[in-house]
């Protein structure tokens, strides 16, 4: 089963942004006004990328702490919930 890691993905795109920074610094000397255009768009991009990344942080942290304090405040509530869905998801693996 695969599990989705929300903080490692982020941390993952984090790096992937920071090379993709780091090589567009490292190739701020190739002349031509294609690659002038090229970088300004993937700078362009990347700028676009992190605003969204760190808007998708607040709102999943934000989310998270909902979560939370509905499981605290409803133990029994989150325990029937999760095994409803533990139930389902049984039924439906048995079948393959």
């Amino acid at each position: 089963m695969v599990e989705l890691n929300v903080g490692k993905l982020a941390d993952d795109l984090q790096s992937l942004v920071g090379d993709a920074e780091e090589l567009l610094r490292a190739t701020a000397g190739v002349a031509g006004e294609k690659a002038a255009e090229a970088r300004e768009r993937a700078e362009e991009s990347l700028r676009a990328v992190r605003s969204r990344l760190k808007s998708v942080e607040r709102d999943l942290t934000g989310r998270a702490r909902v979560v939370g304090e509905y499981v605290e405040d409803n133990p029994w509530k989150a325990i029937a919930v999760v095994g409803g869905v533990a139930l389902v998801l049984g039924l439906l693996m048995g079948r393959k």
